[in-house]
């Protein structure tokens, strides 16, 4: 880093290969927020919605699959159809995550909700087991996809600043998705109002209209200017700024000074370049970045996929009523990021992604317990999740935080990429499973012990937290993470 001697000068020789210096990401980190702002979070953050919509979808329409004269689903392969979907994810996050790094943000944000509308239209269409989970595989894969060019879309277009509390309220917005989706199925899975056969079908639908909504809201989004100024793009970067600062309504005062990075940009970063790095030179905050991924997708993935089941089997919940206990559910998760988030910026990072990480652990251990002595009803068990995850919430949403802004900005989608699909892969995937077996046997202490691992997991996150997370508040990604292509 280097001074400028007024904000907006920018040294700049064209192409890939030499030296920019430039004052961009500087004059992204001090505007002040705006309508701008609120647009990129509207637009970008309604992937979390269609994440949460799907998510509940599957596994408020399980009792409908289970019922269904066509498919007649099992307890294990509805978690198999869960798995699937976390699957998909998995592969998409790293085949999209490498695309976005080396075809830029915006490209990528725009296949993949294609990608995802797709799939979930075919998904109402499905004749069989084969077929549903294939579709939700390919939905995953948009799902995953998403994650990773949203992810570090967010992180590079927003304030320094306020990042933390938006990046929470973004990821916790999967709630807002999974409140509609509980709405959807009270009225789509009601014999009252629909054939509950074509209603779990009509459900899937709610979710491809989403995907049409998105397509119109993302014409407004840029190009990261990071990602352009990193590629060998600095023109087209300033020019995109300077159109952020004329819709934001800011004037920038005479004689400003601001901070200026100095790149060799390049057209891609070579993969060995990019794992040397990863898991050479920042081998804490991958340490940091695994655990607290894999914990948070065993967690969430293991409890919420199979909840209805827990519902059905052990409460004798009829599966057209399971909505209405998804909704303070999705309440909790939703208020945790968007109450406490503000803490990541102010008290710091580590402290609070520690403390959201112990809170969750502890608090799952004394719900499974009341859960294994049969001592709540299914209203109160569901009261009992709320609070648990208005912590994991904000400690899962801090995950995604964590590995999005913590690594150099050509590598920012692939490492998103790469700690989603080791976490995810392993917590994701074997989650649901375990506990769809777990359930099948009928018995809660199996199901206690499914929720005893789950919380040591998150302990044990909590802990590496304390000791490795990196103190990232309020600082500007290039401090955070030096970009491999800045010179001295």
């Amino acid at each position: 880093m280097s001074t400028a001697s007024a904000a907006g000068e920018l040294g700049v020789t064209g192409g890939t290969g030499k030296t920019v210096r430039t004052d961009i990401p500087a004059r992204l980190d001090r505007l002040p927020w705006s309508r701008w702002h609120w647009i990129v979070v509207v637009a970008l953050g309604i992937t979390w919605i269609l994440d949460g919509l799907e998510v509940t979808l599957a596994g408020a329409v399980s009792g409908a699959l289970k019922e269904s004269p066509v498919l007649r689903f099992t307890n294990t392969e509805i978690g198999l159809a869960g798995a699937a979907y976390i699957a998909g994810a998995v592969v998409g996050a790293v085949l999209f995550g490498w695309l976005t790094d080396r075809l830029g943000r915006k490209k990528l944000f725009t296949l993949t909700v294609l990608v995802y509308l797709s799939a979930t239209a075919a998904t109402a269409f499905s004749w069989n087991v084969t077929s549903f989970i294939l579709f939700r595989f390919m939905t995953g894969m948009g799902i995953g996809g998403e994650y990773t060019a949203i992810n570090s879309t967010i992180q590079e277009l927003i304030p320094a600043r306020v990042r933390g509390w938006t990046d929470l309220v973004i990821n916790g917005s999967f709630w807002v998705g999974a409140a509609l989706g509980a709405l959807g199925a009270i009225v789509l899975l009601d014999p009252a109002w629909i054939n509950p056969e074509h209603g779990w079908r009509l459900a899937f639908f709610i979710g491809a209209a989403l995907g049409l909504v998105i397509l119109f809201l993302r014409q407004w989004i840029p190009e990261s200017p990071r990602w352009l100024i990193s590629h060998g793009q600095p023109e087209r970067a300033a020019a995109i700024v300077a159109d952020i600062e004329r819709r934001a309504g800011f004037v920038p005062p005479a004689g400003e000074v601001l901070s200026l990075t100095k790149l060799r940009p390049r057209a891609a970063t070579p993969l060995g370049e990019v794992f040397r790095a990863l898991f050479v030179v920042h081998r804490e905050r991958a340490l940091v970045g695994l655990a607290l991924m894999l914990s948070q997708a065993f967690f969430y993935n293991a409890i919420f996929f199979t909840y209805a089941l827990i519902l059905t089997d052990f409460y004798g919940v009829p599966s057209q009523n399971i909505g209405w206990f998804i909704l303070p559910f999705a309440a909790g998760n939703f208020l945790g990021p968007l109450l406490i988030g503000r803490l990541f910026d102010t008290i710091g990072r580590r402290v609070m992604i520690a403390a959201t990480y112990a809170l969750s652990g502890v608090l799952l251990t004394g719900t499974g317990y009341m859960f294994w002595q049969d001592w709540l009803t299914a209203a109160q068990l569901t009261l009992c999740w709320s609070v648990v995850f208005f912590f994991a919430s904000a400690a899962a949403s801090s995950a995604y935080l964590t590995v999005s802004e913590t690594f150099p900005v050509e590598m920012r989608a692939l490492a998103i990429a790469v700690f989603y699909a080791v976490g995810t892969g392993a917590g994701g995937i074997a989650g649901p499973w375990l506990f769809g077996v777990l359930i099948d046997t009928g018995s809660r202490g199996s199901v206690f012990a499914g929720y005893l691992l789950g919380a040591a997991l998150m302990l044990g996150a909590a802990l590496i937290a304390a000791r490795f997370a990196v103190r990232a508040e309020r600082k500007p990604l290039e401090s955070v993470a030096r970009p491999l292509n800045a010179v001295d």
